[in-house]
């Protein structure tokens, strides 16, 4: 018996807001998420300049919220997070963000600001793999995740250290503090945990994730964007990491931390037990993505995995761990950006679709809402099955 639903759309930028909002309805937004109760679209800023693949794209922002305020759940924020390598102010900006916060009336809170959240020790109920043992003064979450909705945005893309990113990687910045470096030597068992994590402090999961230009390579931020014109939605977040993976062309089920959260129950990790509605065809593709290395990774292979695992504490629980920030820092801004990925950014804008349509959003948002109280602007129509 089929477990788990993954709705897979093609998606094009003339309809896009209103596709989002057929995506949604055919997951099942309005059955994941408790009604009348506070929803959290925690997005993704895997790099702070607009590079494609990597970042969640504003119509997936825009087409959510609406999405969401069309099925009655309208007390809307946005938490942001902060990497060694992202500027959280700097990314809501460049990614064109802030216009649809402001059109919209939606909050942005930081999970870095004491005067936004506090993190709080929490015990969580199931089996830990790993947090237990990396954070053994505790596990701290941020107070204001509890008793809330979660709609992560993430991208379909390549990753360094997990394969691909997806859902439960979304979750990583959110529930953990600047100190989640700790945990990259075991982050698919660190990925689990999480999971395991938000399925008891929220009332309800559900991801959307942007295809529309993908990210092949040593991703999340270094990538080579492909434009694939497609979108998934899902409230198993296993599922459709699993299949956005082998969209990808990989093996869901090779790859571990989807392995071990089906292992779990947590989720459905294999793709023939999985239901495909919308565009089942598109669901079927296989990419042949790779994921390939650049400097970070060759790094963090001898630091995280490789020969100098066990002198980790020396090198990331004490000052020492600066001299790697500033080295990721120089290596994607001052390097990467300026003599490589800055071109790549300025000829997708120039030459497809989807960067026209990036570009029409420093304007403001494609379709904003009218001046009338929270929640009752009118939504996309849905686009014809």
């Amino acid at each position: 018996m089929l477990r788990s639903r993954v709705a897979v759309l093609r998606v094009s930028p003339d309809q896009v807001l209103a596709q989002i909002e057929r995506l949604c309805q055919l997951a099942g937004l309005k059955q994941a998420l408790a009604p009348s109760t506070p929803t959290i679209l925690k997005d993704n800023i895997s790099w702070h300049y607009p590079f494609p693949g990597a970042n969640t794209t504003p119509w997936q922002l825009e087409g959510t919220i609406r999405a969401l305020r069309a099925a009655g759940l309208t007390e809307l924020s946005c938490v942001q997070n902060k990497t060694v390598v992202t500027n959280a102010f700097k990314g809501e900006d460049l990614n064109h963000y802030l216009p649809i916060f402001r059109a919209y009336g939606v909050p942005v809170l930081y999970n870095f600001r004491e005067q936004d959240m506090r993190w709080v020790r929490y015990e969580p109920r199931a089996r830990m793999r790993v947090l237990h043992r990396i954070y053994r003064s505790g596990i701290y979450l941020p107070d204001y995740f509890f008793g809330k909705n979660i709609v992560h945005l993430p991208t379909v893309k390549c990753h360094i250290y997990t394969t691909t990113t997806g859902a439960m990687k979304n979750a990583f910045g959110g529930l953990l503090s600047t100190h989640r470096h700790y945990t990259h030597s075991w982050i698919h068992e660190t990925l689990v945990d999480l999971l395991a994590i938000q399925k008891e402090i929220h009332t309800g999961l559900f991801a959307v994730m942007d295809g529309t230009t993908a990210g092949n390579g040593p991703g999340p931020r270094t990538m080579i964007p492909v434009v694939k014109n497609v979108m998934l939605a899902s409230q198993d977040q296993v599922a459709i990491d699993a299949i956005a993976a082998k969209m990808m062309g990989f093996d869901p089920m090779s790859i571990p931390y989807i392995r071990l959260a089906h292992e779990d129950g947590l989720g459905v990790g294999r793709p023939e037990e999985i239901e495909i509605v919308g565009d089942e065809d598109a669901a079927r593709e296989s990419w042949g993505f790779h994921v390939g290395d650049n400097l970070a990774s060759r790094v963090g292979d001898v630091m995280w995995f490789g020969p100098l695992k066990g002198l980790q504490k020396l090198f990331f629980h004490t000052p020492l761990v600066h001299l790697f920030v500033a080295g990721s820092e120089i290596y994607h801004d001052y390097l990467r950006w300026p003599l490589h990925d800055r071109a790549v950014f300025q000829r997708w804008q120039r030459e497809t679709a989807w960067g026209a349509m990036f570009a029409r959003y420093s304007q403001g948002p494609l379709d904003p809402p009218s001046r009338e109280p929270a929640g009752t602007a009118q939504s996309a129509a849905p686009v014809p099955a």
